[in-house]
């Protein structure tokens, strides 16, 4: 063997290893928020004392498990993920899967049991479902999806959609990143719409952006899963450090900024939505919301944010309040941009007053550029 063949083959079998390990977690932990989410909606309709935690539920199991990645809202997640993949039950109790990682040891035949009896009853429920034509094959969503791309997924309410999008990531083999960007830009639409919907998904997917395995690694359920200190930084984790900085230096600027909420909860038509910062200005007397897009711009982002300005307006701002107005920050490998949103202000001469009050775009513009290097370094 030559030199040149050894460091290929010692290549190539590191990144097919690496891949096969990468989805072997990815499988699992599918699996087990699966599995918490039926255990969940299983204590709700029938735990003994399930009249005792209501509402509060959630929280109370997150404070008891204490299990990193595992918080009310993931908990949420996880329910919902059961309650719109009931049909993943032929993996989760396959022989393989129960053999070989010993979920459901000697101590556990009861739960097994009950489990079998109950995945059973859905089992039937679901062979007599109108959406069991839609459904993907369990084996082959676990094989080729992660759980962030489950995540995109419950969103969807309509089967036929999801079954859509499911398709096309598996064939696309899309990143999430990729999944996320098809489902906004309405691509089941566009190919419903297309007088040739072949054509259409052929031409899509010559223009995404396969994943590769270094995606999943940079996954923060992933690492949270396996209980690894980041020394991978996620977006997530970037968003985070930004932010933090970023609401200090707002405080600091001293123009009437008071802090009033980190990740504001926003029920929107039976769906929550979180604004990144809300402060409220002393000297507007409006309230001021701020988000952070780790990436560049798009037009949704600004959608975003003026419905978070339009819903404080009509919901959270009193009579003798301002106007709110948003702030938007996008950046991606060091380009900036900000963007006031000023939703509803048809006076000029308001918007000009709010503007002198604000930070300064360029100021902003550089303070995050200068804390992205200091984050990365």
């Amino acid at each position: 063997m030559k030199f040149n063949a050894l460091i290929n083959t010692i290549s190539q079998t590191h990144l097919i290893l690496q891949e096969k390990a990468i989805k072997a977690v990815n499988r699992l932990l599918t699996l087990r928020n699966w599995l918490v989410g039926y255990y969940i909606v299983e204590f709700e309709q029938s735990g003994e004392d399930r009249a005792a935690y209501g509402e509060g539920l959630l929280e109370s199991i997150a404070a008891a498990i204490k299990i990193k990645g595992l918080s009310a809202p993931e908990l949420s997640r996880c329910r919902q993920f059961y309650q719109v993949y009931p049909h993943l039950r032929k993996e989760v109790l396959s022989v393989d899967f129960v053999t070989s990682f010993k979920i459901f040891g000697t101590a556990s035949q009861e739960l097994t049991s009950d489990l079998k009896n109950i995945l059973g009853t859905v089992s039937q429920e679901m062979e007599n479902s109108p959406e069991k034509s839609f459904l993907v094959p369990p084996k082959k969503l676990l094989e080729t999806l992660s759980y962030s791309h489950f995540v995109e997924l419950i969103k969807i309410e309509e089967a036929l959609k999801r079954s859509f999008y499911e398709i096309e990531a598996i064939k696309g083999a899309w990143s999430v990143r990729e999944l996320k960007r098809q489902i906004h830009t309405l691509y089941f639409e566009r190919t419903g719409l297309s007088q040739n919907p072949k054509e259409n998904s052929t031409y899509t997917q010559l223009l995404t952006q396969p994943r590769v395995p270094s995606d999943a690694i940079k996954s923060v359920y992933t690492l949270e899963f396996l209980g690894i200190p980041s020394g991978v930084l996620s977006e997530e984790q970037l968003e985070t450090a930004l932010l933090n900085a970023l609401q200090a230096f707002i405080l600091e600027l001293g123009h009437g900024f008071c802090f009033e909420h980190r990740q504001k909860r926003i029920l929107i038509d039976g769906e929550y939505y979180f604004a990144d910062l809300v402060f409220y200005h002393r000297i507007l007397k409006c309230h001021v919301i701020v988000e952070l897009k780790v990436d560049a711009f798009k037009h949704e982002h600004l959608a975003q944010l003026n419905t978070y300005v339009a819903y404080y307006n009509d919901q959270v701002k009193l009579t003798d309040d301002n106007p709110a107005v948003g702030i938007l920050l996008c950046t991606q490998k060091g380009q900036k941009l900000v963007e006031y949103a000023t939703a509803g202000m048809d006076n000029q001469l308001f918007i000009s007053t709010y503007m002198l009050q604000l930070p300064d775009k360029k100021k902003l513009e550089e303070f995050v550029l200068k804390e992205i290097k200091r984050t990365v370094a």
